[in-house]
Formats: C-alpha cells, sequence, structure tokens
C-alpha cells in the first residue's frame, strides 16, 4: 500500500494505492478520473518540471530556464550538472532553446525571461 497525495486539482486527494506486479490492482481517496491517471504517473514514472538559472556569458549574470515538459524524476539532477556548466550570449528572449534534448530525454530546456544586457 502506497499513500500518494494528488496534484492534479485543487481538492489535493490523499489516495491509497494497492500495487501487485508493477500495476496498481486497487485505488481509493481520489474523487476524480484525474486521480487514476496521477497514481500511475507518480508511481511508474515520475516526472518534474525542473526551474533553474543559466550563466549569461560574459558577465555571469543568470537568466531563468525550465524544461520544456517535465523531466523523468531520476534525471533531475544529471540535467542540473549540465546546466551547471552551461553559459549563453545574449540577447537572450524568453523561450529561446537552451539545451537541445538534455541528455538524451526529449525535452529542451528553454529560457524563462529576456536578458538584453551586454550586446
Amino acid at each position: 500500500m502506497k499513500e500518494i497525495t494528488c496534484i492534479s486539482c485543487p481538492m489535493g486527494c490523499r489516495m491509497n494505492a494497492d500495487v501487485n506486479g508493477g500495476e496498481i490492482s486497487k485505488l481509493t481517496g481520489n474523487a476524480c478520473k484525474r486521480g487514476e491517471t496521477y497514481a500511475q504517473s507518480e508511481l511508474f514514472d515520475p516526472r518534474r518540471m525542473l526551474t533553474t538559472t543559466v550563466a549569461v556569458a560574459g558577465n555571469g549574470m543568470p537568466v531563468p530556464v525550465k524544461s520544456a515538459f517535465p523531466l523523468p524524476k531520476a534525471m533531475l539532477l544529471p540535467c542540473m550538472q549540465v546546466l551547471r556548466r552551461t553559459h549563453i550570449n545574449p540577447p537572450i528572449l524568453a523561450g529561446d532553446v537552451v539545451v537541445t534534448d538534455i541528455l538524451g530525454t526529449g525535452v529542451d530546456i528553454v529560457t524563462c525571461g529576456d536578458c538584453l544586457c551586454c550586446i
């Protein structure tokens, strides 16, 4: 039995899942259908958005970045290591791709803000 708090809607249902053989055999506590989908994802393929900053070349000033889609949870730290070594050149506009397909995940890292300094 695993307890999960659903974050798919504002209700925040506390669900209990019985897991047998790599699948959910019984799920209780979810008030809507989205809870089933969330539990399946959270138990067998947890994913998270990655938000951080990347240094701007020349002045080291950081610019905010995020993953375009949720990344596998196990890949967050390895992705952060890549981004720690990444420097981008201005001008930078919101939505610019900083790293394409980071570590083969199929997910791009994009900027969240503009940085027109040092041009």
